[in-house]
C-alpha cells in the first residue's frame, strides 16, 4: 500500500512539474522581443520552480548575439546573459545535443557563469539553445543543493522547454529585424531620419525645459558622386559605412549619429555649446584629412563638410529650425569649398 502510494505521489509531482513547464512554455511562445522573452523565461523559472540562479549564457560568434548587441548595447541584461567565445562553450557543452546535470567539478563550468559569480553552485543544469540548426548557448539553472541537478536525473522536460526556447528565438529574431528595419539605415546600421527627428525633438524639449545647451551637426561627404563613378558603387558604400563608423567612434555615448539622405549625416550632440561642437568637427575633419580609407586595394581619400547649428542660433524655435540652420550652414561651407 505504501509502495502505491510513493507511486502515486511521484505521478502526481511529475504532473505538477509538467504543468508548470508547459505554462512557462505558453507564456513565452507569444513574445516578439528579446527583453520580454528572457525577462519572462527567467522570472518564471525562478518562481515557479524556486531556481536561486537562472541565467543564459551565449555565444559571440552568432546572428542572435549580433542583432542583440545591436538591439541592446551591452550590460542591458546585466547578470542575466553572459556572453563568451564561440570555442570555450564548445568545449564546456560539446554538440549541444541534449542538457547536462552536474554537481562535481563545477570549476570546469565556471565560463557559463554570470560575470561577477564568486561560488559556484551545488549543481548545475545547462540547456543548450539552438538557432537555425546550432547551440548559440545555453538557459543555465543553478541550486546549492547539490542534488538538485545530479547526473542521471530525467530530463525530458528540460530538453522539451529548450525546443520551445529555441522556437521563441527565432520568432523574435524574425520580428526584431523587422523592427530594426522601421529605425535603422540598412547600410549603414545608422538611426534613420525618421528616428533621428524625433530624437532630435525630445533633445530640443528638454534643452528648453532644464535651461541646458544643444548643438546639431549636418555633414556630407565631398565630391561622393565623383568617388561612385570613379570606384564604382560598392565602393561608395563602403565609404558610407566607413563615415558612419567613424561618426559613432568619434561621438559620445550620449549623441546621436544618423544617416539622413544619400551621403548625409546627423549627429545630435545634448549639452553642447557652440564651442565643444566646433571642436568635435575640428577632430572630424582632422582624422578625414590624415587617414585614407583602404578597400579592395584601392587607397580612397574621403573629405567631409560640415554645418553646425546651437539653441543660441538667431532663429532657432523649434527643432525643425535647428536641423534647418546646419542645413543652411553645411550648404555655406561647401560653397566656399567651390570658390
Amino acid at each position: 500500500m505504501n509502495d502505491v502510494k510513493e507511486i502515486l505521489q511521484v505521478i502526481c509531482r511529475n504532473e505538477e512539474v509538467a504543468r508548470k513547464f508547459f505554462a512557462i512554455e505558453t507564456s513565452i511562445l507569444s513574445i516578439h522581443n528579446f527583453r520580454d522573452l528572457f525577462e519572462k523565461l527567467l522570472t518564471e523559472i525562478h518562481d515557479k520552480f524556486s531556481v536561486p540562479r537562472v541565467w543564459i549564457a551565449m555565444t559571440e560568434d552568432n546572428d542572435v548575439w549580433r542583432l542583440l548587441d545591436r538591439m541592446t548595447p551591452g550590460g542591458t541584461f546585466g547578470e542575466r546573459l553572459r556572453i563568451i567565445a564561440g570555442r570555450v562553450f564548445e568545449e564546456i557543452v560539446g554538440d549541444g545535443s541534449s542538457p547536462i546535470l552536474v554537481n562535481e567539478g563545477l570549476e570546469r563550468f565556471s565560463s557559463l557563469l554570470p560575470e561577477g559569480t564568486r561560488d559556484l553552485p551545488g549543481s548545475l543544469a545547462v540547456v543548450p539553445l539552438t538557432y537555425e540548426g546550432r547551440a548559440i548557448g545555453s538557459l543555465n539553472l543553478g541550486d546549492e543543493s547539490a542534488e538538485r541537478y545530479a547526473p542521471g536525473m530525467e530530463v525530458s522536460l528540460l530538453q522539451q522547454l529548450a525546443v520551445k526556447v529555441s522556437i521563441c528565438l527565432a520568432n523574435v529574431m524574425a520580428h526584431e529585424r523587422l523592427a530594426m528595419l522601421a529605425f535603422r539605415d540598412p547600410l549603414t546600421d545608422l538611426l534613420n531620419r525618421r528616428v533621428m527627428e524625433q530624437v532630435l525633438r525630445r533633445e530640443y524639449d528638454r534643452a528648453k525645459r532644464y535651461a541646458t545647451e544643444l548643438a546639431v551637426v549636418f555633414l556630407d561627404i565631398d565630391q561622393f558622386k565623383r568617388i561612385n563613378d570613379r570606384y564604382g558603387h560598392d565602393t561608395g558604400d563602403e565609404v558610407l559605412k566607413w563615415v558612419g563608423n567613424r561618426l559613432l567612434a568619434m561621438s559620445r555615448q550620449s549623441d546621436v549619429v544618423a544617416r539622413f539622405a544619400g551621403d548625409e549625416f546627423v549627429v545630435v550632440l545634448p549639452n553642447t555649446g557652440a564651442d565643444r561642437a566646433y571642436r568635435f568637427v575640428d577632430r572630424l575633419q582632422t582624422f578625414f584629412l590624415s587617414t585614407h580609407l583602404a578597400h579592395d586595394g584601392k587607397v580612397i581619400p574621403v573629405s567631409v563638410s560640415c554645418g553646425i547649428a546651437t539653441l543660441a542660433d538667431v532663429g532657432v524655435t523649434d527643432a525643425v529650425a535647428l536641423l534647418k540652420k546646419a542645413d543652411e550652414r553645411l550648404y555655406h561651407s561647401k560653397n566656399s569649398k567651390k570658390e
